[in-house]
């Protein structure tokens, strides 16, 4: 039947009006809205491309699945840095051309349609959204996924979406909840899609430990964070994969965006099918860039780097809007600062901070018309200009 159309607010071209007026202002415009990494890719990425840029994996076709060495590659990341052992949980693996593919694709691999419910915040990522839509199957949105009454007894759900931590709230989720989430989905049938491409991007006093349990706070020891809790961790799926898929992303840890980075991990019974399918329709990951994804997941040592930059931007973000007058902390993880308006309506703040210059991204993207959101994938130096500005307006 083919893609299905999709509706959503996830316009860019929207706060166009607003990137001219900010354009316009004193010192010109700062962009907050696009969460875009700016910082150089590791040199031991730029390496490992370099040297596969002539390897048989260059000038040949590459594998679907990838290379031995990637997929131990990711089997080693999820060791050292979340905790979980992939062969004894019954995982399978396959790399995504980055991670919004695999999420607009998602539902139409799991072959959902009409009559099928798929789960989801109600403020989240849109493509969440989109990828149900072009399926055919119709999306609930709930206001806390982790609130498992608000889903496990409605007709037709088939799969939940979970972002922890969330783009674009912050909010991190424990691994108990995550644990009830899955026994939920597992008592009717459905999948749970756990979308953690920011779980080495955590900050304050729920990371680590506190929430990851024994396994992942040992783990992130190991590389230097303090990760979020995985959904393929002993402690929330019993030590089995069945009716779990975790996507992830180098994407923030790396400042691999441009790459296309990105893998499903997950019970083999589906992801098996998808590799399948994804080797049909050409959706392989080029074979250079392969061997950059290896030496990205490796490199400890520049994703512990990556994450302070995103900490100290982040605190300064948000001391300097608490100073414009927005009511907020710094989020459990990810890399934003979500706010809600002053004037109680996203575009009306957008319009005052365009005065000063800065652009943020609209609430509204998100499913939430009263809240902002403010990016922290900005330079520094971007970052305290911003900052002054807001101090100072």
């Amino acid at each position: 039947m083919g893609f299905h159309e999709f509706t959503s607010p996830y316009d860019w071209s929207r706060i166009a009006a607003y990137k001219r007026t900010a354009k316009a202002a004193f010192g010109g415009m700062i962009d907050l809205s696009v969460g875009s990494p700016v910082d150089p890719v590791p040199e031991s990425v730029r390496a490992a491309l370099a040297q596969a840029s002539d390897a048989p994996n260059a000038y040949g076709y590459p594998a679907t699945i990838g290379t031995v060495e990637l997929r131990d590659a990711i089997a080693a990341w999820f060791r050292d840095c979340r905790g979980v052992d992939l062969a004894a949980t019954g995982a399978a693996v396959v790399p995504t051309v980055g991670s919004k593919e695999g999420v607009a694709l998602m539902a139409s691999l799991l072959h959902l349609g009409d009559g099928d419910v798929v789960v989801q915040p109600a403020v989240s990522y849109p493509t969440y959204e989109i990828g149900t839509q072009l399926a055919g199957a119709r999306t609930l949105k709930v206001d806390d996924v982790a609130d498992v009454e608000s889903w496990r007894h409605v007709p037709g759900v088939r799969a939940i979406w979970v972002n922890s931590p969330c783009n674009p709230t912050g909010v991190m989720l424990t691994a108990a909840q995550m644990a009830d989430i899955v026994a939920a989905a597992r008592e009717i049938g459905a999948v749970v899609l756990s979308d953690e491409c920011y779980a080495l991007m955590t900050w304050g006093s729920r990371a680590g430990g506190v929430t990851a349990g024994a396994a992942g706070a040992a783990a992130g020891t190991a590389c230097g964070t303090a990760p979020a809790p995985c959904a393929l961790s002993h402690e929330v799926c019993g030590g089995s994969a069945d009716g779990i898929l975790v996507l992830y992303s180098l994407s923030k840890q790396s400042n691999m965006a441009g790459y296309r980075t990105a893998f499903i991990a997950g019970d083999a019974s589906l992801v098996t099918p998808m590799i399948a399918y994804r080797k049909q329709i050409g959706q392989i990951i080029p074979g250079p860039v392969q061997a950059a994804m290896v030496a990205g997941l490796g490199d400890h040592e520049s994703v512990r780097a990556q994450h302070d930059r995103y900490r100290d931007r982040l605190g300064m973000l948000v001391s300097a809007l608490r100073a414009y007058g927005y009511a907020t902390n710094m989020p459990d993880g990810a890399l934003y600062v979500w706010v809600k308006a002053k004037s109680g309506d996203c575009w009306k703040d957008m319009a005052a901070l365009a005065e000063i210059g800065i652009i943020a991204s609209p609430g509204e993207f998100y499913g939430a018309p009263a809240y902002l959101r403010f990016s922290a994938t900005a330079s520094d130096r971007a970052i305290a200009d911003a900052a002054e500005r807001l101090v100072n307006a």
